[in-house]
């Protein structure tokens, strides 16, 4: 089985399913990534067009 790391810190996270923070190591972690999304360090790229219209980019 391939070993999973998390996101943040790259630690090796448990392989158990039932684990409420996966894909995160730890709760720091899953919180140091709401906190990246709350001010906007992640974005969906997307394009507008002319008439203002706005469509995600795949």
């Amino acid at each position: 089985m391939a070993e999973t790391r998390c996101p943040i810190c790259s630690r090796p996270v448990a392989n158990d399913i039932e684990s409420r923070l996966r894909p995160f190591c730890s709760r720091r972690c899953a919180d140091v990534d709401l906190g990246r999304w709350f001010t906007e360090s992640y974005r969906v790229p997307s394009t507008e067009s002319d008439d203002g219209e706005v469509s995600s980019l795949e």
